[in-house]
């Protein structure tokens, strides 16, 4: 069975200007439905109103950074399975495998390029659907 296709996406970025980029790469380029948040706690409060089907996280946020969010997310039984991205400029190989080991289904170096982020995340999303 294939997987169903990924349209809705929560994203949480603090830096304004990466989130905008992000924002057209994402919905004018990949054609998605995005919710942009800007800390973990706006995630939480915004997540069952845009019911994301994939979420991508920034892992340095000031106050809940990306995998405390993502812990917190795990908690909510409905997106205790959600696949999650991280966003980083860390992506030294311990540095991925241990965002891997958190959960996350993918890993998005920073700078990322705004013409291929759609596939890139549509990319991991697939791969988390085969691995189901």
């Amino acid at each position: 069975m294939p997987p169903e296709n990924l349209k809705r996406i929560l994203m949480v970025e603090d830096e304004p200007d990466i989130r905008t980029v992000a924002e057209l790469a994402l919905e004018a380029i990949g054609g998605f439905e995005l919710t942009a948040c800007e800390s973990g706690q706006q995630a939480l409060e915004q997540i069952e109103e845009c019911r994301p089907q994939l979420i991508v996280l920034d892992v340095m946020m000031p106050g809940m950074d990306g995998p405390a969010t993502l812990k917190a997310i795990r908690s909510l039984p409905d997106y205790a399975r959600t696949p999650a991205v991280f966003m980083t400029a860390k992506v030294q190989s311990d540095e991925v495998q241990s965002y891997l080991e958190l959960g996350a289904a993918g890993v998005i170096p920073k700078p990322f390029d705004p013409l291929t982020l759609a596939d890139q995340i549509r990319d991991i999303w697939n791969e988390a659907c085969a691995i189901g």
